[in-house]
């Protein structure tokens, strides 16, 4: 099934339950996945991911879809994870009643997968990295977005809006993104090189 697709038919039917129950569903594991491998705390992605859910149940009405929702769920996530982090920590919001069952049964589904992983050396490299480099490299690497809606996560505002910044400003972001995934690829190669290891995962179309 084309998701984007389904997704869309069923926003202009306005069946916005519907949208958001097939968003969290399709996208919430990789979502959750995300927000750990950023966070590296599963307590914490937990809490930021029933955030992002709530924002997203709640924000559907405004949804302009200038980005697909998968991006936009992303968004969220990533403003969420910020929020998470800062002076907002100690005072968490409590999911909507509706989509907490939901968000529960995501993150029952995917926190199994998650322990399984085994943490190898090249994912411990990742960890050291910064916050923010993290989040590029999970986007690009992992999840492979494009440039684009790449820009469109890191760029958003806090506020977990659309981004509705022009194409010639979005072509702009994506440059500098992809100038600075170069740099973190050489940073990884090198201290992978140092110990020993192969780094084929980063062989992408930086």
């Amino acid at each position: 099934m084309d998701v984007e697709a389904e997704l869309a038919r069923l926003r202009a039917e306005g069946k916005l339950n519907e949208v958001a129950t097939l968003a969290i569903e399709s996208y919430g594991p990789d979502v959750l996945g995300f927000l750990a491998a950023i966070l590296r705390d599963q307590a914490d992605a937990g809490d930021a991911f029933a955030q992002a859910c709530e924002n997203l149940w709640r924000g559907l009405p405004r949804f302009e879809a200038r980005s697909a929702v998968k991006t936009w769920f992303y968004t969220l996530a990533r403003n969420a994870a910020l929020r998470l982090r800062g002076a907002s920590a100690n005072h968490p919001h409590v999911p909507l009643s509706m989509v907490s069952e939901l968000v529960e049964q995501v993150r029952s589904r995917t926190a199994l997968h998650l322990r399984s992983q085994v943490k190898s050396k090249l994912t411990e490299i990742r960890d050291e990295l910064d916050e923010a480099d993290r989040v590029l490299l999970v986007l690009r690497v992992d999840r492979g977005m494009s440039w684009n809606d790449i820009a469109r996560v890191i760029g958003a505002s806090e506020g977990g809006a659309e981004d509705d910044a022009s194409d010639d400003e979005l072509a702009k972001a994506a440059a500098r993104l992809r100038q600075r995934f170069q740099t973190i690829k050489k940073t990884i190669r090198e201290r992978a090189q140092e110990s020993g290891l192969l780094d084929e995962w980063l062989e992408t179309d930086g």
